[in-house]
């Protein structure tokens, strides 16, 4: 008969040191599991602590994750402020492009359009403000006249971004320095101010 192994007991990690090695959990479940192996005992088993401390800060799975999903998103992409509104979002777009070409990267994305029902109402104000965040660069540049007063931020993001979640998403094609210029470039091009 074989005896069974014992099971190491969780780490008594509080405050902080707890937070980050919970979050850090979840990225790496998500990453390799997807949503569905991403539960709250699971993300708890890997961080080293007890499931309890997991629901008494959380409460729930969708908040961890959410929480796991910003932090990771957020330090993976600080918006820039180097007085040119060109830097910044090459700046922005080439972190983007980086965390895009890695496996935790994809399969952040790839979460991101996965259905499933406990994120579902909590995915728009979700990606709205990761949105909100790197609009400020564009609002920057029309404010300095660098570009026309009538640009839709939104859509200057969207059109610089965009085809690298179609790369990650449908083609696979390499996500490289060189795209990331011209497509900055081709999406500040239709935003500057035209001579009259």
């Amino acid at each position: 008969m074989t005896t069974p192994e014992p099971v190491a007991p969780p780490l008594r990690r509080r405050g902080e040191r707890m937070r980050r090695a919970v979050l850090a959990a979840a990225v790496d479940l998500l990453s390799s599991q997807g949503l569905a192996g991403t539960t709250v005992g699971a993300v708890a088993r890997a961080a080293g602590v007890h499931e309890t401390s997991v629901y008494r800060r959380w409460g729930t799975r969708e908040n961890l994750v959410l929480d796991a999903l910003t932090t990771e998103l957020d330090s993976a992409l600080p918006v820039p402020d180097t007085g040119r509104v060109r830097d910044d979002l090459l700046a922005f777009f080439r972190s983007l492009a980086r965390l895009l070409g890695t496996p935790q990267g994809v399969a952040l994305l790839r979460l991101s359009v996965e259905h499933d029902d406990t994120l579902e109402n909590r995915r728009g104000p979700y990606w709205s403000e990761r949105l909100d965040r790197a609009l400020v660069m564009v609002r920057r540049g029309v404010e300095r006249g660098e570009l026309a007063a009538d640009t839709d931020p939104g859509l200057l993001i969207e059109a610089a971004g965009g085809p690298l979640f179609v790369r990650v998403l449908l083609s696979g094609a390499p996500l490289d320095d060189a795209l990331v210029r011209r497509l900055v470039d081709l999406a500040l091009d239709g935003a500057r101010p035209r001579a009259r």
